[in-house]
């Protein structure tokens, strides 16, 4: 019983370690985004790092939740006998909680974060395209291949 306990404690140190890794990430993206020095490769790189930092993080839940319920029935008839480490697993479960909330929190706000970064870039793209076809229209214009109209034509012979 001891060393199950132990490894569910184990466990929830591996998860906040986890945690604070993808809370890691989600700050370095929140501050490229804030100083728009946005390297789009770093971006996905840090995603997918994020995708295999949450797939372990699932397995360690998985993990968890198998051993906790083999030892639940016995925990809670010796409670007082085991009183000091489930103490122990509960506060870790609730530093995890508190890391999990924040964490969901920054993902928020970097999601706002990246849309309005491609909203700007959608905006940048359709200024560079109005741009681009008015350079040409006055190019075209004043290389003499449009064709003038007839009414400034001398029509009077």
């Amino acid at each position: 019983m001891e060393n199950q306990l132990t490894i569910l404690s184990e466990s929830l140190d591996r998860k906040l370690q986890v945690l604070q890794d993808i809370r890691k990430y989600n700050e370095q993206q929140e501050q490229s985004f804030l100083s728009e020095t946005i390297k789009l490769e770093d971006f996905d790189e840090a995603i997918e790092e994020k995708g295999r930092l949450i797939e372990r993080l699932n397995k360690l839940d998985e993990g968890f939740e198998a051993v906790y319920s083999r030892l639940a029935e016995e925990l809670k008839g010796n409670r007082e006998k085991y009183k000091a480490q489930i103490a122990e697993l509960q506060n870790k479960i609730r530093q995890v909680t508190e890391l999990g909330t924040s964490i969901q929190a920054q993902e928020k706000r970097n999601k706002a974060l990246v849309e309005q970064y491609f909203s700007k870039s959608r905006e940048n793209i359709r200024q560079e395209r109005k741009n681009s076809k008015a350079a040409y229209n006055y190019y075209k214009n004043m290389s003499g291949n449009s064709v003038s109209s007839s009414q400034f034509m001398d029509s009077r012979q």
